[in-house]
């Protein structure tokens, strides 16, 4: 058996548009992820020990699940509970909510980073809660929290392919039919391969750009 780069050309469009579906659910939903998450750290930090606990439950029972059995009770057991979805928003709150509990986690370590004599010294001049996450923790935070947020967000890249499973029209989803009609399963899965190391090491990259010049921001800052 040879590579037959043919049958890749001849099915570009439709690999074109289940790559733009995987690109597009994987940014959308980590960056809600992250917006939910860092809401739920927020939350855990000060919003009491109830709402801790209450909160704490939750990703708790989201870290310790499977996304694909997540994934499969949010689009099939929807309708149970009166919410029936397409596949492609299944899969976008799916991937949100999973991304959201451990972005959670993240964003709780960086704030428990901060030194607590830092936060002393911005109520002891007045600052409210918010301000002393705006001026205080935010900043400090930001560092501490790049690498596990992007690591986290190449995972959630990858965790884009289970969602073939539902029939989201994504890149694994189009390639394994294509794959299944062409009889070309190694072609497809090269493919597939390729498309996810390339845009891991582009985010890696991105990533250590944003880092730089981060680090060159605090240090000119100083």
């Amino acid at each position: 058996m040879s590579f037959d780069i043919n049958v890749i050309l001849d099915q570009l469009p439709a690999i074109t548009s289940g790559a733009g579906v995987t690109i597009m659910i994987w940014i959308v939903g980590t960056i809600a992820a992250a917006i939910i998450g860092f809401f739920v750290a927020v939350g855990r930090r000060f919003g009491g020990v109830i709402l801790d606990k209450a909160l704490g439950f939750c990703v708790a029972v989201l870290r310790g699940t499977p996304f694909l059995i997540q994934i499969f009770l949010v689009y099939y057991g929807g309708p149970f509970v009166g919410l029936s979805l397409n596949p492609v928003p299944a899969g976008l709150i799916g991937i949100s909510i999973y991304g959201a509990a451990y972005y959670s986690e993240i964003f709780r370590s960086g704030f428990m980073a901060v030194p607590k004599g830092h936060i002393e010294a911005g109520e002891c001049v007045g600052l409210t809660q918010g301000q002393i996450i705006q001026r205080i923790l935010l900043p400090e935070m930001t560092m501490l929290v790049l690498p596990p947020s992007l690591n986290m967000a190449v995972l959630l890249m990858k965790e884009t392919a289970v969602l073939s499973i539902i029939t989201v029209p994504e890149l694994t989803a189009t390639l394994s039919a294509i794959g299944a009609q062409q009889y070309a399963f190694v072609e497809a899965l090269s493919v597939l391969a390729l498309f996810y190391w390339a845009l891991v090491e582009i985010t890696g990259r991105l990533g250590r750009l944003v880092e730089t010049k981060l680090t060159r921001f605090r240090f000119f800052n100083a």
